[in-house]
């Protein structure tokens, strides 16, 4: 399918040929009809592309501020390197859109395949979209006019908080699209409102819906007129649509409104207010976020979980309902607002001069395109030979480790799956991959694919595990491989009856300070102490990785890597776990805690993984205790050794014995049959072919967490 998307990196607008999505759970598979253009936010957007690194700097000084303590921690290459790849992301445009619905995906029962839908989906023939965030469309509205659907909530949002009553005068600042159409709705609700706009055009369009305008670059004093046309008294409310940099605005809205009158932010300004201007009138000012209660909330948008109507009337997806209807009952009008049509096709007649565009409203049509969920880049010389690789998962792990590494061997990936399309085509495009698709069934069924690598988020892990080793294919999994004992036991079983190799991404085991600790301590079964320190740092609650259900929480995500290092170190295996985690009542899902591990060799290992620590601390710091011997290790930069003959210090990255340990590898393998050896080491530290690992299928080899 066709996508529009824009590229940090270059500036450049592009109508990309990407894979269609899948209608996932919960979310309607839409074919689009209509998408409407918000010349506002996507001016921005491109904007911002086009300009130069130190204009984009300039424009996000919180970024910079991150990329800096980034520096600190982490180095200046590893963090440039992060910025460029973060550019690098295609970012796809486009919030209002308009379809029929194909396909729906589990768990919804609202829209059935044949209903016409406005949602929140991007500038792309096929989108799919969770079920709170689509309305259905009333037979007497247009698929072009439903395409305002979603502009027309986010003036509503600003409304609702405005909290006009009957008879109230209401000032709207800035009269682009959204601010016409929150225009039309005052009105509608039986307000007097007025309109301040430097555009004649617009006042024009404004003053056919009955509105009261003011045009500066006339002249016109907006805060005289508005006190004059109030009769003194100012504005009861004050809504802001405008986009500019400028303070005045604001200055301005606190000028013209009433004692304790209401000013909502619907828009983009300067906000250096004087507190004089809002003390002495007792002014309330409020942010409006997006289309509603719900926007951001993953609970309600991602997981379709509604919020009570009799406790929060209003949603983002009632507030679609509701303007819909209003266009349905000719409350509001929005024809009017179309200056172009185009087909898609043609979409740089839009984006092309959007930044000297006078457009107020412009709609791309699509036509009927066959559905496709999987994209051919280019020919696959080796697609005859059953040697082949498939990622599953775009993400920041696969774009920046897995596809970097495995580019520097001879491995024949075959195909990228991403669940948009969009972040994976980009992958394959950079890394000369032969396929695009959103779908792992197209991968499963592929014959020219024998191994699949499993890079998504945590909550797919097992059941894609199931399916690749039910299809006898081979399994790389990012750890966790599990959430649950429950699914733990389904991949052993299932495992079990396979000829297939599995293998869990533990990876802090292969780097040269830990194998250069396992050589010093030697082969003794003598037990040893590990403490290992995690400062991990703290993400936002509302981060997946914090959700039991889909991330698992950070200790069965990331604390598991230190627990297969400790195992590898000791040599072990563990008996007794205990666990006690940061507060009085510390919750189930923490990210504070203090584990104990207990071997079988008598080995014990402590891992404190805390997330309330400085970032300018290390963030990894691992030490070992053993035969009046220490070894400490600092951030897998530095190891110190104390006491052992003929070892004090290794400082920097090994970059040498890469064969000499893959050989280790196989003969580790080939002697332990089910060895707990991660499938990682042998596509990170050697330049082996593919085929070499291949050669070891007939040895079924597993790590299990």
């Amino acid at each position: 399918m066709k996508q529009i998307i824009q590229s940090f990196k270059t500036g450049d607008t592009i109508l990309e040929e990407v894979p269609a999505p899948k209608a996932k759970s919960g979310q309607v598979l839409i074919q689009t009809s209509k998408s409407l253009v918000s010349l506002g936010t996507e001016r921005m957007l491109v904007e911002f592309g086009k300009s130069n690194l130190i204009s984009k700097a300039r424009q996000q000084p919180d970024k910079v501020k991150q990329v800096l303590d980034k520096i600190k921690t982490e180095g200046l290459l590893p963090t440039l390197e992060a910025v460029f790849n973060k550019l690098g992301e295609p970012l796809p445009l486009g919030y209002c859109n308009v379809g029929k619905v194909i396909a729906v995906g589990e768990g919804v029962s609202e829209f059935q395949v044949g209903d016409r839908v406005a949602s929140n989906g991007q500038h792309a023939e096929f989108v799919s979209i969770p079920k709170n965030l689509v309305a259905k469309i009333p037979e007497n509205v247009s698929d072009e006019e439903a395409a305002f659907t979603v502009i027309g909530a986010i003036g509503l949002q600003g409304i609702r908080l405005c909290q006009p009553t009957l008879g109230e005068t209401i000032v709207v600042t800035g009269l682009g699209l959204i601010g016409l159409m929150t225009a039309q709705l005052l009105k509608a609700n039986g307000c007097k409102v007025i309109g301040i706009d430097f555009d004649q055009s617009k006042l024009d369009l404004a003053e056919q819906f009955g509105i009261e305008t003011i045009n500066p670059a006339q002249g016109d004093d907006p805060v005289k007129t508005v006190m004059n046309k109030t009769k003194g008294i100012g504005a009861d409310g004050v809504i802001i649509t405008a986009s500019t940099k400028s303070n005045e605005v604001i200055s301005q809205a606190a000028q013209m409104s009433r004692k304790r009158g209401r000013i909502i932010l619907v828009g983009v300004i300067g906000l250096e207010l004087s507190r004089a201007e809002f003390y002495e009138k007792e002014l309330t000012f409020q942010v409006s976020c997006s289309y509603g209660p719900g926007r951001y909330d993953d609970v309600y948008e991602q997981q379709g979980q509604d919020y009570p109507l009799a406790f929060v009337r209003w949603t983002e997806q009632r507030n679609f309902q509701t303007i819909l209807e209003a266009i349905s009952a000719g409350n509001i009008q929005v024809k009017p607002l179309i200056t172009e049509v185009i087909p898609l096709e043609d979409y740089q007649k839009i984006y092309g001069e959007i930044g000297a565009s006078k457009a107020i409203a412009s709609i791309l049509t699509y036509s009927n395109s066959n559905y496709s969920n999987q994209v051919v880049l280019k020919s696959n010389e080796n697609n005859s030979k059953n040697n082949g690789l498939a990622i599953v998962g775009a993400g920041n792990f696969t774009k920046m480790t897995m596809l970097p590494k495995l580019s520097k061997t001879n491995a024949n990936i075959v195909s990228v799956v991403s669940s948009g399309g969009v972040s994976g085509t980009a992958l394959a495009k950079k890394f000369n991959i032969s396929k695009s698709t959103t779908d792992i069934k197209t991968v499963l069924e592929d014959d020219t694919v024998n191994t699949v690598l499993i890079t998504t988020r945590h909550n797919l892990h097992a059941p894609m595990v199931l399916k690749a080793l039910e299809a006898n294919k081979n399994v790389f999994v990012e750890k966790p491989l599990a959430l649950n004992p429950e699914e733990l036991n389904q991949i052993i079983e299932t495992y079990q009856k396979s000829n297939s190799v599995l293998s869990v991404g533990f990876n802090r085991r292969f780097s040269p300070f830990a194998t250069k600790m396992k050589e010093v301590l030697g082969s003794s079964d003598s037990p040893i102490n590990v403490i290992a320190t995690m400062n991990a740092g703290m993400i936002p609650s509302n981060v997946w990785v914090h959700d039991l259900k889909i991330g698992g929480g950070r200790i069965v995500g990331e604390a598991c890597h230190f627990i297969d290092l400790i195992s590898y170190l000791t040599g072990s295996k563990v008996t007794e776990v205990c666990m006690n985690a940061m507060g009085v009542n510390p919750e189930e899902n923490t990210d504070n805690a203090s584990i104990l591990l207990k071997y079988e060799n008598g080995s014990t290992g402590v891992i404190n993984y805390f997330s309330n620590g400085s970032k300018s601390y290390s963030k990894e710091r691992v030490e070992v205790y053993s035969q009046e011997r220490t070894l400490t290790l600092d951030n897998w930069r530095v190891l110190k050794g104390y006491g052992f003959k003929g070892f004090s210090k290794l400082k920097s990255k090994m970059d040498k014995g890469h064969s000499a340990q893959f050989t280790k590898l196989v003969q580790q393998i080939e002697n332990k049959g089910d060895a707990i050896i991660p499938f990682d080491s042998l596509v990170n530290t050697t330049n082996a072919s593919f085929a070499a690992i291949e050669s070891l299928k007939s040895k079924a080899w597993v790590t299990l967490s």
